[in-house]
């Protein structure tokens, strides 16, 4: 029997528009298997939006505590209800980046899921029209190394999950010192510029082997272009992998 969400998923796909679970092609259990591995026990999941990605984590079966940043208004509250009930999953309403300040995010038509704070770029516009911007709001950004003992306790391992539109650089940069300190990474990466100054995903893969000295464990497809076919984001999965002692 077909489904709703079959017929409404077959309706926006003819406007080149798809529907589906957060993401189509994500393996949370393979996810929740590497943050087990590498004793990963808090995840910062920045740009958090309505909390698909801290639900996906619990369906997934990770119990470790959650740290979410999501600073427009409209997602938060939808993210705040997704958390309200878990006692080990908090929110926080900043965006991460390489100064303190404030800045204007500019708020995404697709329920503010491409949301950022840099300009879209029309490669971006033409292949998700949906997406464009449709607004702005004012947002408190924060450097991770200044919210860093406010938000990890001693002794916890960290994973790092960035979703913000381009901007994942200037999160790094504010990670400071304690970008040594992540036990991994998930970045979503763009293999063609789809934001004004955007990380790509030659230089986020070289970023995260040669300067954070981690290993790439998954990659998982995301953005396709609904008339070419074309990948043009994906999030690269990596964990700094535990070296044996010294003799």
């Amino acid at each position: 029997m077909t489904t709703l969400l079959h017929r409404v998923r077959g309706v926006a796909q003819r406007f080149g528009v798809d529907i589906a679970r957060y993401p189509a092609t994500w393996s949370g259990p393979q996810l929740v298997q590497l943050i087990e591995r590498f004793e990963a026990d808090l995840v910062l999941d920045v740009g958090a939006h309505a909390g698909g990605y801290g639900t996906m984590l619990r369906r997934s079966g990770y119990r470790g505590r959650i740290v979410s940043f999501e600073p427009l208004d409209g997602p938060r509250a939808e993210l705040q209800r997704a958390a309200a009930d878990d006692a080990t999953w908090s929110v926080l309403p900043y965006a991460l980046g390489d100064e303190n300040g404030s800045t204007v995010m500019n708020v995404a038509g697709n329920s503010g899921a491409s949301s950022s704070v840099l300009p879209m770029l029309p490669r971006h516009r033409e292949a998700a029209p949906h997406a464009q911007y449709v607004a702005r709001q004012s947002a408190e950004v924060r450097r991770l190394d200044e919210l860093w003992e406010q938000v990890v306790a001693p002794g916890e391992r960290v994973f790092l999950k960035l979703d913000v539109q381009g901007y994942e650089a200037h999160v790094l940069r504010g990670a400071g010192e304690y970008a040594d300190e992540l036990a991994g990474l998930q970045l979503e990466t763009s293999f063609v510029p789809l934001y004004a100054d955007g990380l790509l995903f030659n230089e986020a893969l070289a970023f995260a082997q040669h300067t954070l000295g981690m290993s790439l464990m998954s990659i998982v497809p995301g953005f396709t272009d609904p008339k070419s076919g074309q990948m043009l984001q994906c999030d690269l999965v990596m964990f700094r992998e535990q070296r044996p002692a010294a003799a």
